[in-house]
């Protein structure tokens, strides 16, 4: 807990924070601002060095200069920005330490030095001896085309078109002239044909080797396969297919609406396999909206924050069961793909897992978000220390993020295209297996397929078995 020291001065300004993990992070932030100063790592070291015992530890500066101040054994003074929002008139300088940061830390290190603080600054901090004090945030970095993802998964694209109006046969309503037709991914009039000719998706093509997770937040995906499966889902529903030994599948957005436009938001998410499990038979699953948890959540000020549980538990919330041959089977692995949405300048706690997973937060949609005290804007991504939980804070806009999260499987991957494998020689096994089965091959009249006559939502499993949802 953190308390303000009684006494009052002229000009004091004192920075609050409502627990020592708020207080680190926004420390291990700023630290990271200035590259003169201790890295995170060297202030994590000093501050946990020899700690046997809960200590106090009071962080003050002043406008003096030439103060020198000695710290107990083991522990680090922490200079905090007075106000982080807003900032001081003047850029608050901050503690250096008498010796640079890339020298070897040594007990010798316990005085720093006081240069030009404009404000006043008293915080005083118990620190228990069992607290791990580490920065969530392990590496931040810019979002590509696709995403950058890491062991399990093994791609993820976030598409948002804002399709035109339907033209009656699932096509866009308007000239298709000045595209790449076959090819189109310039996002001109912000929306791609992709793959499509007439109707923008991507026609018959195979996969062996991983399973796609296809998250579909707003508009229309109709699926056909060459397992004689097929479907329509959208507006919340997700898709989850093994590819296994192999399997063609087509994806098309089917622009329903003709009197208005057919926006559309998705995510396309790949999983891998491991090897004993990536000549498995294919499986085409449906996890529909009704049944994927909705998780609201309120922060101190009643600002909301829904995530939607694609997979993974959260607070006890159960999505639907992911394919029995998938690495998110098993509960050991700890998978999860959860969808973040934050009411502006809202605050959330991401939970803390368990340790040695990979954990990458997507931030994709708002102006700007606080992730442990470190700032991202859109189109950035965190990869973050899986057992430490992470503090959330959405900036003047509404802020939406997505969460990946896994056990590595840790075995080698081959990618070529659409297939993914262990080695080289599978790869060209897989290859030389299409060219001679077509995985089954392709039982619809087109290869973009659309499914016209669709009234509402439906799966039809290669079984025969036939859901239908409004």
């Amino acid at each position: 807990m953190y308390q303000r020291d009684s006494t009052k001065r002229v000009g004091e300004s004192t920075a609050w924070y409502s627990s020592f993990r708020q207080f680190r992070a926004a420390y291990l932030n700023y630290l990271k601002g200035n590259d003169w100063c201790l890295s995170p790592e060297q202030s994590i070291a000093l501050d946990t060095e020899n700690m046997t015992e809960p200590k106090q530890l009071l962080v003050r500066t002043t406008t003096a200069r030439n103060n020198v101040t000695a710290l107990p054994h083991g522990m680090s003074l922490l200079d905090i920005r007075s106000s982080f929002s807003p900032p001081p008139p003047n850029p608050l300088s901050t503690l250096m330490p008498i010796r640079r940061a890339s020298s070897p830390l040594t007990e010798s290190m316990k005085s720093f030095e006081l240069h030009s603080l404009p404000n006043f600054t008293i915080l005083s901090a118990l620190i228990p001896s069992n607290e791990v004090i580490m920065s969530a945030v392990k590496q931040v970095f810019a979002l590509g085309f696709p995403w950058q993802t890491l062991d399990p998964f093994l791609f993820c694209v976030y598409h948002k078109d804002d399709f035109p109006a339907g033209n009656g046969h699932s096509g866009p309503a308007v000239s298709l002239a000045g595209r790449n037709i076959g090819q189109d991914f310039n996002m001109i009039d912000g929306w791609n044909m992709y793959h499509g000719d007439t109707v923008p998706g991507f026609p018959a093509h195979p996969h062996r080797g991983f399973e796609t997770i296809t998250v579909v937040n707003e508009g229309l995906v109709d699926h056909a396969d060459s397992l004689g499966a097929a479907g329509r889902y959208g507006g919340g529903d997700t898709q989850w297919m093994t590819a296994g030994k192999g399997v063609q599948h087509s994806e098309m957005f089917p622009l329903t609406k003709t009197d208005e436009p057919n926006p559309m938001v998705m995510f396309q998410i790949w999983l891998n396999l491991p090897a004993k499990n990536k000549m498995v038979e294919p499986h085409f699953g449906m996890l529909w909206s009704e049944d994927i948890p909705m998780v609201e959540v309120n922060d101190a000020q009643g600002r909301l924050t829904t995530l939607k549980a694609v997979a993974g538990v959260f607070q006890g919330h159960i999505p639907p069961a992911p394919p029995p041959q998938s690495w998110a089977a098993d509960a050991g692995n700890d998978v999860a793909v959860w969808n973040i949405k934050m009411s502006a300048q809202g605050t959330f706690e991401l939970p803390a897992a368990a340790a040695g997973l990979n954990r990458v937060l997507y931030f994709y949609r708002g102006d700007q978000a606080s992730v442990d005290g470190q700032i991202l804007t859109p189109k950035q991504g965190a990869q973050l220390q899986s057992d430490v939980a992470v503090t959330l804070t959405a900036g003047s806009e509404a802020c939406e993020f997505l969460v990946l999260q896994g056990r590595p499987i840790g075995e080698p991957v081959v990618q070529h295209g659409p297939f993914v494998m262990n080695t080289d020689q599978e790869i060209h096994q897989a290859f030389a297996d299409y060219r001679r089965t077509q995985f089954g091959g392709w039982p619809w009249a087109d290869s973009d397929q659309v499914h016209k006559d669709t009234k509402g939502r439906f799966a039809k499993h290669a079984d025969g078995r036939i859901e239908r949802k409004p």
